[in-house]
């Protein structure tokens, strides 16, 4: 049965997060068919509520084994060992703006692990699926915490097949995709993402304006009934962190025990928020050509020099990947930019740029595939990405402001200020939401938030200020680099434990090494 894909215009959701101080960006939001994001984060009053106790979960879920077909979803990435997974389906209310109450689109969950209570993951909408996060973290994680917890994943709603978005045209995702930041125009992108906005708003009819963080963060709540739990435990991963603090704010009796890996930051508005992923971006960039050199990787030690080189060599002469993907220089910074996120593939990246400097695009082009291609299970990513995002900020910022913020950036910050600048134009031809107003955040139990000091996607800066926002929030540092650090630092990771079985919370700003 064909899955249906509905349409109309976006309801963002609102972080929920409280924010203390106005943040390093000072310029203004700039709204185009609206207002500014609807309000300022709510305030917090200095309340800490005790941390809830473990509870069994049960529950009227059907689940059902679906082994073979996550470790094929996890591709070359699956772990060994003797881990199952069982999957299962809940059909949630949809509730678009337009249809409040009305409606219903299929959640997908996956449960891994052997313990009696418990733990919902979930993460960004243009990464791995909620399900296949869990189902990679299982892997990852203490064993300790698997014998104690069940881990289940969430594809967020339009994610993987959680009635999954594939709404963008193909040669618009691959235009938006192989664009050049560095291009001397900017039209050929706005046309790509002027169809993108157009097929969008057609296709998906309501379901459009129901994929947010507001509506996401009602689907844990339902979850949370679904399970027979008075609270839910959770971890959220970059832009599942948002989804967790809109919980907390709406539905704070239920907050159980929270893991923030990775959050974004809530005082910056939309062209703050590209700028410090510009500079973070930079700054993971760096400890990857540190970690290269260490390495002796076949980069050498000259790998941001080499890189431009490459741009210009891609600028002149693209290279043909065989499964229709041009590597541009814009295909080759996205690559670059999904790589420094992923810290396990940082070896496999330096030889994909190598790869692509004798002329062989194809490894290059797999870090963006899940982007641009795909599955029913698993559609092309970008696609969500783009629909979630649009929908949580009513900020559009103009043309031509883009255009010199492309010129600034691009000097100030040269390998990916340009690149950021210019992907402020991809919600602009999409409709303006209003934002659902975000009740006063006023307790919460204690909640651990881990930074990664070179996250190209949560800047570490901002997660901090997630921490400082929080009434119970407790921070620890992981001096690495890469999106999140549970999977990659086994200190982050054994606070993490600590936390979650325990109800151990660590002393604020704790520090973990690289």
């Amino acid at each position: 049965m064909p899955r249906r894909r509905h349409a109309a215009l976006f309801l963002v959701a609102l972080s929920a997060l409280a924010a203390c101080s106005a943040g390093p960006s000072t310029r203004p939001v700039i709204a185009v068919r609206g207002g500014g994001d609807g309000q300022a984060p709510p305030t917090t009053t200095s309340g800490t509520r005790e941390l809830p106790g473990l509870e069994d979960f049960g529950g009227r879920i059907d689940w059902s084994d679906c082994t073979a077909v996550t470790k094929t979803r996890m591709s070359d990435g699956a772990p060994t060992g003797g881990l199952t997974y069982d999957c299962a389906r809940m059909s949630a209310r949809l509730d678009a703006p337009s249809r409040p109450g009305r409606g219903s689109l299929q959640v997908e969950l996956l449960k891994v692990g052997s313990g009696k209570s418990a733990l919902v993951v979930l993460g960004d909408p243009d990464g791995d699926p909620g399900t296949v996060l869990a189902a990679r973290m299982a892997a990852a994680l203490p064993a300790e915490l698997l014998r104690t917890f069940t881990l289940i994943g969430v594809d967020r709603r339009g994610t993987g097949s959680s009635d999954g978005v594939q709404c963008v045209p193909g040669p618009a995702r691959l235009g938006i995709v192989e664009s050049d930041p560095a291009a001397a125009s900017q039209e050929r992108l706005l046309e790509h993402v002027g169809r993108a906005s157009q097929e969008c708003v057609l296709d998906m009819e309501n379901q459009l304006t129901a994929l947010d963080s507001w509506r996401t963060a009602a689907d844990l709540e339902q979850l949370r009934g679904e399970l027979g739990l008075g609270h839910l435990n959770a971890i959220g991963v970059g832009d599942g962190s948002k989804v967790l603090t809109t919980y907390a704010a709406r539905y704070p009796s239920a907050v159980g025990r929270f893991v923030l890996d990775g959050a974004p930051d809530p005082t910056l508005d939309v062209m703050g928020v590209a700028e410090a992923r510009a500079v973070a971006a930079q700054e993971a960039f760096a400890a990857f050509a540190a970690d290269c050199a260490v390495r002796r990787c076949a980069l050498g030690s000259d790998a941001e020099e080499r890189f431009t080189a490459l741009l210009e060599e891609l600028r002149a002469t693209p290279l043909r990947d065989p499964a229709g993907l041009d590597v541009t220089a814009g295909t080759a910074t996205r690559a670059v930019l999904v790589g420094l996120a992923e810290r396990g593939r940082w070896a496999e990246l330096a030889d994909a740029l190598v790869a692509a400097e004798g002329g062989d695009g194809a490894p290059l082009a797999r870090f963006v595939a899940p982007l641009v291609g795909g599955t029913e299970a698993d559609p092309p990513r970008l696609d969500a990405g783009i629909v979630t995002t649009c929908n949580d900020t009513s900020s559009r910022v103009p043309p031509e402001r883009v255009a010199a913020l492309a010129e600034d950036w691009g000097s100030k910050h040269p390998l990916f200020g340009a690149w950021h600048a210019r992907q402020l134009l991809v919600c602009g031809p999409f409709p303006v939401p209003q934002l659902d107003k975000a009740p006063k955040l006023e307790q919460t139990p204690p909640v651990l938030v881990v930074s990664t000091n070179a996250d190209p996607v949560t800047p570490r800066a901002g997660t901090e200020r997630v921490a400082q926002s929080l009434p119970g929030g407790v921070l620890v540092g992981w001096q690495g680099g890469g999106h999140g650090a549970l999977v990659n630092s086994a200190c982050a990771a054994g606070f993490a434990k600590d936390f979650l079985v325990d109800g151990k919370v660590p002393s604020d700003n704790t520090v973990c090494p690289p």
